[in-house]
């Protein structure tokens, strides 16, 4: 009469395959959180970007009032959303609008900060290789110093 059940050393083979399998899944999913995180941040730079080219387009077409010794590029990112008024428009208070909402930095690890403030922002009159804030805005980029998957650093996106 043989009895039914596991033996320990077949739960202890078992439990130590099951240990091996989720070890080797753990880096993998911290990768694709990462990845996910990287994915979004393009986007964000993508649209923020988008938007700042659209205020210095609409700028030079005149649809925005220009004012002597602007560049043509907004003075914060609160502009993009909140709107400019349509210089170009007979309707009296028309706004160009250019975002919907600011995006925060995604890898930016305080939550306590306005998306704003997540930025780091580059003026006009800035060099490209040593971004400086200024009296406009010019180019937006992650604070972060950590690097991609790719090997690059979030910052020089």
């Amino acid at each position: 009469m043989g009895k039914k059940g596991f033996t320990f050393i077949e739960l202890v083979i078992t439990i130590a395959i099951i240990s091996i399998l989720a070890s080797m899944v753990i880096p993998l999913s911290k990768t694709s959180v990462k990845r996910s995180k990287e994915m979004e941040l393009r986007y964000d730079l993508r649209a923020m970007r988008n938007a700042l080219d659209a205020y210095k387009t609409a700028w030079d077409n005149d649809k925005i009032k220009k004012n002597i010794g602007e560049s043509g590029y907004p003075p914060d990112l609160a502009s993009l959303v909140s709107g400019v008024d349509d210089a170009s428009s007979p309707e009296a208070g028309k706004k160009i609008r250019f975002l919907r909402r600011i995006p925060r930095d995604p890898m930016n690890p305080d939550a306590d900060l306005a998306p704003e403030k997540t930025w780091g922002l580059r003026s006009y009159r800035s060099d490209p290789d040593d971004p400086k804030e200024g009296d406009d805005i010019f180019d937006v980029y992650s604070k972060s110093t950590e690097t991609a998957l790719d090997g690059t650093a979030y910052n020089t996106w």
